[in-house]
Parts: structure tokens; sequence; C-alpha cells
């Protein structure tokens, strides 16, 4: 493979930049546009730093720190050079163009995590995890990612593949020597693995739910009538002005967009326009997009006025929202109250009192979110599912797994229930890339962005 470069921090004005070169050739390449005293970097040992200039045709360029890497231990497993710079996007390009007159070629998109896994050091999934690392926005999301890095789901998918395949080497000494003196596995030994393996897959696709929440955010829409205070609690939950707050009903005509974090859970938030007849055009189309936000949220807040009597919009609204994730929010609880508590409880939906303008009971308002929920902690240390991608292979794996038990206990004939576990155990192999197919790979690494 060619010798790539490419700069691995932001392209910004900073106190540092990193220039990454990662090939057969990157200590040749870096000496050719980096000076410094006593050895060259081809003559140095790994995980050694040196201070030197980079120059080019044009002379001298910047101060710089070198970092030599010998593969295999490196990060892409290849020989690797790394330049600390500072962090002025000038610099950093000019240092790059002369890297490229030097040999090397640009880095597409994720090509140094990529090379990286080609090359033995990372499992497909532990790859993916990276730009988990990178884009993560919570606490709970950052410990996933890091022990998906360390390859925690990686080893929990091996075990069980090491499970299915005994049975399936067993099974096939059996087909292929009958008469032979093997082993003896039994029927009731099959069914056990079976059953455990399709336990571990159940509890590994139960809990990819709550990760998505961790890493994506819930789909969560503020509804109800003008002037119930949605946008005054669309700012206390961002923290800033983000919707257009006055007297007048009607002022949010459109939706409004964000993401806001309350404790570790992160939504993706929208405020509407308020729910009415109307005969503004303009406001009516702000109020039909904002009853198909509502036809369409995992999570509703549904504001009421607690100093005005419910209207029938109100009951309409609350009414609507029978088994689904939904919060009645009844907001301006610091005015005197237009009706009783009691009303609410016909409809069935948990209730927070909060007044969006004081920002009381923001905190009993973050416990029901997670509460509705029903957010679960399940132990990131033994890994969990990071994307669809491996949610689809082990559903794949979990459906073959409990096919393969139904034909055993229906006393179908051992190798086709053979055949049965074998596929489970291919579709567990591609979830950790050693039989993932070239354009799954290249698909996936197309999504990481170029430095990485």
């Amino acid at each position: 493979m060619s010798t790539i470069a490419a700069v691995s921090t932001p392209m910004a004005a900073g106190a540092l930049g990193v220039i990454r070169i990662s090939g057969e050739e990157a200590l040749a390449v870096a000496e050719r546009v980096f000076r410094c005293r006593g050895k060259k970097l081809s003559q140095r040992k790994g995980y050694t730093a040196v201070l030197g200039r980079v120059f080019d045709g044009q002379g001298e360029i910047d101060e710089a720190i070198a970092l030599v890497f010998r593969g295999p231990k490196s990060y892409t497993g290849e020989d690797v050079v790394e330049f600390s710079c500072h962090g002025g996007p000038y610099l950093l390009s000019r240092t790059l163009r002369a890297l490229y007159v030097a040999g090397a070629a640009p880095a597409g998109p994720g090509e140094f995590t990529k090379r990286a896994f080609l090359n033995g050091k990372l499992s497909l999934t532990q790859a993916e995890a990276v730009m988990d690392l990178i884009s993560c926005e919570g606490r709970e999301a950052a410990r996933a990612a890091l022990s998906l890095k360390d390859g925690a789901l990686y080893r929990r998918i091996q075990e069980m593949t090491g499970l299915l395949s005994g049975v399936c080497a067993g099974l096939g000494a059996w087909v292929d020597y009958p008469d032979d003196e093997l082993p003896e596995l039994t029927e009731g030994e099959i069914a056990r693995v079976l059953a455990q393996v399709q336990r571990e897959l159940g509890k590994l696709v139960g809990e990819y739910d709550t990760g998505r929440i961790w890493r994506e955010g819930v789909d969560t829409c503020i509804v109800g009538r003008p002037n119930v205070g949605k946008s005054t609690l669309m700012n206390l939950l961002y923290g800033g002005e983000k919707s257009i707050v006055t007297q007048i009903p009607g002022t949010t005509r459109d939706l409004v967009e964000t993401r806001v974090r309350l404790g570790e859970t992160l939504l993706s938030l929208t405020d509407t326009a308020g729910l009415r007849e109307t005969d503004d055009p303009v406001e009516r189309i702000g109020v039909e997009r904002a009853r198909k936000k509502l036809e369409t949220a995992a999570l509703v807040l549904a504001v009421v006025d607690s100093s005005a009597p419910l209207e029938g919009e109100d009951r309409a609204l609350l009414q609507s929202l029978a088994g689904r994730p939904a919060l009645v929010l009844v907001n301006k609880s610091d005015l005197e109250p237009a009706f009783a508590a009691g009303e609410l409880e016909q409809f069935g939906v948990p209730v927070v009192f909060l007044s969006a303008k004081t920002g009381e009971g923001r905190e009993a308002l973050e416990e029901k979110i997670g509460e509705v929920l029903q957010i679960a902690k399940p132990d990131v240390s033994g890994g969990i599912l990071a994307n669809e991608r491996q949610l689809a292979c082990a559903r794949e794996a979990l459906s073959q797994v409990e096919e393969a038990r139904r034909a055993l206990e229906d006393g179908v004939t051992l190798d086709a229930v053979d055949v049965l576990i074998s596929g489970a155990v291919s579709s567990l192999l591609s979830l950790t890339g050693e039989k993932a197919e070239e354009r799954i790979v290249d698909e996936i690494f197309s999504r990481f962005c170029v430095g990485k």
C-alpha cells in the first residue's frame, strides 16, 4: 500500500496541529521535509520524539516535534511518523503539501483506522468504536465507546462464536466420519449450547436501544396550545435563547430544533407551533407540521398552562397520548393554579409540575424522563452493539440459533441443524469483521473523517 499523509486534528487555529504519515516509506518521506540534530528519523527507534523543523522547496515552514512509531507496534501496524506542529491552518496545509511533494499520497476518509483493521491491529467493532469515541456527547456514550474500542464486544461475540463453532466441529466430524469412534456430542449438549447463546444474543439485541439513546438522543417534541410556555421551556432546557418568546399567541410558526442533555439522557428536541385552529395561512402550516411531528416523536412533552383552565385542545392532546412515551408538563407552577391536579389523572400520562420561567421542577423533569423511557444501564464493560450494521448481524445470528433449536426439538437431522448453526457463526464473524465483505468495510470507513 502507498504511504499516506493527512492532518489528524481540526483545520482551525489552535496551539497544536498533528499530521500523520503511515506506510512503508513513512520515515523516508518524513525525512525529506524534516531536519533535526543527531540521528535521522530512519535511524531512530520506535516510540521516540525529536525536535526539529519542517521545510519545503521555498524554505522553512515551522518548528515541529516528530514522533516515530515503527510497525507493527503502531496504530496502523505500519511505520508511522506524526508531526506535532503549531496549529495554524496555513502551516498545516503547507506542511501537508510538502509531504505530498516528498512522495506521500492523500489519505482517504478513515484510511489510517482502515489500515489498522486490515493489518490486524483492530477488529471491525473496535474500528467502529473510534468514530463513536470522537462523536460521543455524554459520559455513558463515552464509556460504551471506550469499552467497544478496548474489544469488549469482540470478546463477547468471540465467546459465543467459540461455543457454536465447537458444536459445528463435533457435528461435522460426526457427519464426515460416522463409523469412527468419536467423542459423543449429544442432542442435550447441543440444546444447552444453543439455549445459552440464544440468551446472550437476546440480551445483546435487547440492550441496543439503550445504547442508541446514549449515542443519538431521543426524538422529542414539545407540544401544546399557544402561550402555554413551550418556547420558554425550550430555552430553559437549551440554556439560552433558542426560541422566540413573546406574549403574542402563535409566535412559533415552524419547527425549532436542537440537542440538549438532561442528566445522562440526550434529547433531539423540537419546539412546535401552538396547536389551535387558525385562519392565518402561515401559522396553519406550522400547526400542521407540529401535528406531524407529534405523530412520529419517540417522546412527547405536552405542556399545559396551570394558570388557565384546561381547554378542549388540551384535553384532545392528552387523550391522544395514551400508551405513548409522554409527559404532561404543568407549566407556570409559580402562578395561582386554575384547575385541580386531579383533573389530569384521567388521561393516564405521568405529570410534572414546573416553571419554565424560573427553572423550578427541572430536576423532577429529568428524573421523570428517565422513568418514562425506562432507561436501564447495562454493564457497558461487557460490550454493547454500537450501530445498525452490528444489530442486523446479531439479529440474523439470533434468528438462526432460534431456528436451529426448533429444528433440534422437531427431530430434524443433525446435518441440517449443523447448517443453521454454521449460518449463525457466519453472521457473528461478519459482525466482528472476520468475514466481512469488502464493500461493507469500505462503506464503514467512508464515514470516518480524513486523518483518522
